[in-house]
C-alpha cells in the first residue's frame, strides 16, 4: 500500500497483529521512510521512539480528524472519535489538512 500526499508517495504498512502493534517504531534507529496504519485504535503512544513522527487520526472513511506534526517521544494522545491511526515520517503532515481524505493506492 502507498499513501499519496500531494506529489509524494509513502510506503504504508498495516499492522493488525499484537506483536506488530507493540513494536511500531520503538527502538527503530534508521531514518523513517515509511508509514504505519493501525486500524481500530484510539490511543497513539510514542514511548521509546528514537525519531519524531507525524500522527494522523482518521475516521472509518479515512477522513482526517486530527493532525499532530513533529511529535516528540514519550507522548500519549487519545481521541475518542478516531477509528484509524497513521504514524508517518516527519514532515508529511505539511502536505495534509484536517478534513482531507487520505488516498491509499496499491502502487
Amino acid at each position: 500500500m502507498y499513501l499519496k500526499a500531494k506529489n509524494k508517495k509513502i510506503k504504508l504498512y498495516e499492522y493488525t497483529k499484537f506483536k506488530d502493534r507493540i513494536k511500531t517504531f520503538r527502538f527503530f534507529l534508521k531514518e523513517i521512510d515509511f508509514g504505519i496504519k493501525m486500524p481500530n485504535k484510539k490511543l497513539a503512544s510514542t514511548y521509546f521512539f528514537c525519531h519524531r513522527v507525524d500522527i494522523c487520526f482518521t475516521d472509518r472513511d479515512d477522513k482526517i480528524l486530527y493532525l499532530y506534526p513533529n511529535v516528540k517521544t514519550e507522548k500519549r494522545i487519545f481521541k475518542f472519535k478516531s477509528k484509524n491511526i497513521y504514524y508517518l515520517p516527519e514532515g508529511t503532515c505539511e502536505k495534509l489538512k484536517v478534513g482531507d481524505i487520505i488516498k491509499i493506492t496499491k502502487r
